[in-house]
């Protein structure tokens, strides 16, 4: 599967990467209104702000989220009910925009086959063959959304949003020592974002995996307009100098996950 990749490692620590992809396959491409609105909510340039950041096994997909959303439980049921978000194959962008041309709709039956049930059997792979070489594991799910969204949520995001569905999906030592490590940045736990399904799916701290998931917002490492981009200033290019600093606590992040999983917290 050219758009599905896993570089495994052997310590107890997966980084899941569900949303970065961009790849939207070519008979699909006539349904939507706008390649450009299809991709425009990736969390751009994830993978790149995380690369060689720890030893850690790297699950990731480059299918665009607006195919099948990976984070999304295969029900399509709402993680957040009551508020607004997107679904498993989203029929709108972040912004309330429709993604489809009148008398389009996605066959999800036949998508979540094809690329989430793939993705989430290659990631659960990897918790098990880890898990039956560690004592304890952590998943840690990385994201990054644009920091004003006002259809989503109020006001601007802090820049680093760590979920952990209340404290169900890790033991709160985890929780602490992420939160120890980002508290140089503005951040929060357990705001908006509680953490998606990844996480809840996964975190089962009594068997000895814990999830995390961080979502962070993209002006923390990007040149992130202030208004709603359009397609002159979106996406932006990745600048490595400009995301050194939230790198550097990325690292110290992953440093105190592993530290979790090891014992040596």
């Amino acid at each position: 599967m050219t758009w599905l990749h896993v570089d495994p490692g052997d310590s107890p620590l997966i980084l899941a990467f569900p949303h970065g992809g961009t790849d939207i396959p070519a008979e699909l491409q006539p349904e939507f209104r706008s390649l450009w609105l299809a991709r425009r909510d990736a969390d751009w340039h994830i993978r790149s702000l995380y690369e060689g950041l720890a030893d850690a096994t790297m699950v990731w997909t480059d299918m665009s989220r607006s195919v099948i959303d990976c984070n999304r439980p295969p029900s399509d049921e709402s993680l957040y009910p009551g508020q607004a978000t997107t679904g498993l194959c989203p029929a709108e962008t972040f912004d309330g925009e429709p993604l489809y041309w009148p008398g389009h709709a996605p066959e999800v039956a036949a998508r979540r086959q094809a690329w989430f049930h793939p993705y989430h059997d290659a990631l659960s792979g990897e918790v098990e063959r880890l898990r039956a070489m560690h004592d304890r594991i952590v998943v840690y799910d990385c994201h990054s959304i644009r920091s004003r969204v006002p259809r989503l949520f109020e006001g601007e995001l802090p820049e680093l949003n760590i979920g952990t569905d209340g404290g169900r999906t890790c033991d709160g030592a985890l929780s602490d020592a992420v939160v120890n490590a980002a508290s140089v940045r503005p951040h929060v736990l357990n705001g908006r974002f509680r953490g998606g399904w990844t996480t809840r799916h996964y975190g089962r701290p009594e068997e000895g995996i814990h999830a995390v998931q961080m979502e962070i917002a993209m002006r923390a490492y990007l040149a992130e307009p202030e208004a709603v981009p359009d397609e002159r200033n979106w996406p932006p290019t990745y600048d490595p100098e400009r995301a050194a600093p939230l790198r550097a606590v990325l690292g110290d992040v992953l440093a105190a996950a592993l530290d979790f999983a090891k014992g040596r917290s």
